[in-house]
């Protein structure tokens, strides 16, 4: 889109891709504790669109929305990350429902039912899903967040970091992770299985996730959120 004098139209490129950055918004709203507004999220994330259309250029080989997709997520997390969103009763309710996790997995040898965390933390069931909702995911980040994708677009290593290739140790720890993860979520609940395949491989939100399922969004968010403590207790030691 160009106006008159030949220029790209800012206005209507923001218009147009309005659209994406909302589905960025929701996407990430598993990820983040309900004291945080779709709206301020949107907000920041408008603000990266403008970013991003100030810094492409299309003789860099890479399609416009990819670009455009990493500027506006970006600009969310950098947002998070300023105010700290996630409080300090937060992180402690993530850190209980992971060690009675791992207390019950331990004891039993098998991945713990939900009745039986709650249990452990000596709370109702109704309690533990109330509280799998409040710690909604908190400390997630995207692994593409951390590292440059196929398009060979600036990510978080390349302006932290030196060249990767250097650091062989660090790649040998990366690959460990990697193989550590994949393990972790082959052994999720079936259910818990399919909500990380849509959320994070098929792209899906949580409303989405939902209509699939048949059940309610806050259960969607409470499964996620469960799931996350699991691949965090299993992945502690990386």
């Amino acid at each position: 889109m160009y106006t008159a004098k030949g220029q790209l139209d800012r206005n209507a490129l923001i218009h147009q891709y309005q659209p994406l950055v909302r589905k960025l918004a929701y996407h990430m709203m598993a990820k983040l504790p309900a004291n945080v507004e779709i709206d301020d999220l949107i907000q920041v994330g408008l603000i990266g669109l403008s970013e991003a259309l100030a810094r492409f250029e299309s003789t860099q080989g890479v399609q416009f929305e990819t670009f455009a997709t990493q500027r506006i997520r970006g600009a969310m997390l950098d947002e998070l990350r300023e105010y700290d969103w996630v409080s300090r009763g937060t992180r402690k309710s993530q850190r209980d429902i992971e060690d009675a996790m791992r207390h019950v997995e331990h004891r039993l040898g098998r991945i713990p039912l939900e009745s039986e965390v709650a249990e452990e933390m000596g709370i109702t069931l109704a309690q533990y899903q109330s509280l799998l909702t409040k710690v909604r995911g908190s400390q997630l980040l995207y692994l593409e967040d951390l590292q440059s994708n196929a398009d060979d677009e600036e990510g978080f290593l390349d302006h932290h970091a030196g060249d990767p290739e250097s650091d062989p140790i660090r790649i040998l720890r990366d690959q460990r992770l990697r193989q550590a993860l994949v393990a972790a979520i082959k052994g999720l609940p079936e259910r818990e299985q399919q909500i990380m395949s849509m959320y994070y491989e098929q792209d899906m939100n949580l409303k989405e996730i939902a209509a699939v399922l048949d059940i309610t969004e806050s259960r969607v968010c409470q499964l996620h959120s469960q799931s996350v403590a699991r691949l965090r207790t299993k992945l502690r030691s990386h």
